[in-house]
């Protein structure tokens, strides 16, 4: 079973099994993940579920598309070189990702 791990700015994590083909973003408002917002609710129009992956995680993912490098540009918090948004990220079998949330979304 896939396993996406959230910390929070604080340091606090949480890990939660996930549904392979659900977003990360789904699994975190799913299973009640504080620190995303998803304000949009995943249609890639408010960068409120903007997320740091782990480094060792990062080169993992498909590369993001045009738009959500746009919306990073639009986050509450700077992004970093490892940010996404988890509304963008597919869960896939197997899958064990790590990722911190900024300490605010908006």
């Amino acid at each position: 079973m896939p396993t996406i791990t959230y910390t929070d700015a604080t340091g606090a994590a949480r890990s939660v099994e996930a549904t392979v083909g659900d977003s990360v973003m789904e699994t975190a408002v799913r299973n009640g993940v504080p620190g995303i917002v998803a304000e949009c609710g995943g249609s890639l129009s408010c960068a409120t579920c903007h997320v740091f992956v782990d480094a060792d995680d990062f080169a993992s993912l498909p590369a993001m598309e045009e738009m959500e490098d746009e919306m990073l540009w639009g986050a509450a918090v700077d992004r970093q070189d490892t940010s996404r948004l988890c509304c963008q990220i597919k869960v896939t079998d197997g899958m064990d990702l790590h990722v911190t949330t900024p300490e605010t979304q908006v």
